[in-house]
């Protein structure tokens, strides 16, 4: 008996030992993927800053300025663009921001544009009104996309079809701390007060606009939409990669624990078994 407790015992080292090669080599993949995430949101940060500045220039120069953009109404249907994964093993990156915008935020009669095949798959399975289901794979979208996204988003809010757009993320402060997030979108608030105090900031000057400021500002706005939701999909990257990472490295540190303990019933149980021999052998003779 006590040699087949300790050929299961090996059998289970075995077994956990494997499932360590696997989450070392998970864990080594995601710092690298992480690596990479981290370079695309340093990349990101100045086209969105100087698109920011300019549509905040343009509404903060003219006094008589005006645009559908930042026209309040009625809140009556809302969109939430949500980021999520494609794949699991990364700790709460998933279900935390999925939760908040379910439990927390989502209405009846609210519409979500899902990011990544985890997001697809929670809001048809809540069977929530799902505006399309072309971005199911988030790793695959690119900076296009998101501009395609933005245009479409801003053409319904002209028309009507949402009266509030806000995107739901998960916010990259750390290696250890990823916070899931929301952003409004639509309509564009606060863009009349500088976050520049006045003392410091520069001398007025008149800008002249090719057609009229209105003009300029309503083609800049779709672009700089476009410019938050790939700089939000980029801290959401960043995020599941570096849960992800920690993740796997919990499993391989518990693995290693596993092992020891293993390892150690197992030599526990060799030494009864020569021990029961030992007293056999003396017994018979």
């Amino acid at each position: 008996m006590a040699g087949v407790s300790s050929k299961e015992i090996k059998n289970r080292i075995r077994s956990m030992e494997s499932t360590k090669q696997i989450t070392k080599a998970m864990e080594m993949v995601a710092a690298s993927k992480l690596r990479r995430a981290q370079a695309k949101i340093s990349n990101s940060r100045p086209y969105f800053e100087i698109l920011r500045g300019t549509i905040e220039k343009i509404a903060r120069d003219n006094r008589d300025f005006s645009s559908p953009y930042m026209a309040g109404r009625p809140i009556e249907k809302r969109l939430y663009i949500v980021i999520a994964g494609d794949r699991g093993l990364a700790g709460g990156y998933n279900s935390n921001i999925l939760k908040k915008v379910y439990g927390e935020l989502l209405a009846p009669g609210d519409v979500v544009l899902p990011i990544g095949k985890k997001a697809v798959d929670f809001f048809k399975s809540k069977q929530v009104s799902i505006l399309m289901e072309t971005y199911a794979e988030a790793a695959s979208v690119g900076i296009g996309d998101c501009f395609s996204i933005s245009k479409q988003i801003s053409q319904g809010f002209l028309k009507g079809d949402y009266d509030e757009i806000v995107i739901a993320y998960t916010n990259f402060v750390s290696m250890l701390s990823q916070v899931p997030d929301t952003l409004e979108l639509l309509p564009l608030k606060n863009l009349h007060t500088s976050a520049v105090p006045e003392e410091e900031a520069p001398r007025h000057c008149d800008t002249i606009y090719e057609g009229s400021s209105e003009d300029v500002f309503a083609a800049i706005v779709p672009e700089y939409l476009g410019g938050v939701l790939y700089g939000a999909l980029c801290e959401s990257l960043a995020s599941e990669q570096a849960a992800r990472r920690s993740a796997m490295d919990s499993a391989t540190q518990n693995a290693e624990d596993m092992i020891a303990d293993l390892s150690l019933k197992f030599n526990r149980a060799r030494q009864a078994a020569i021990t029961q021999e030992i007293t056999e052998i003396v017994a018979g003779s």
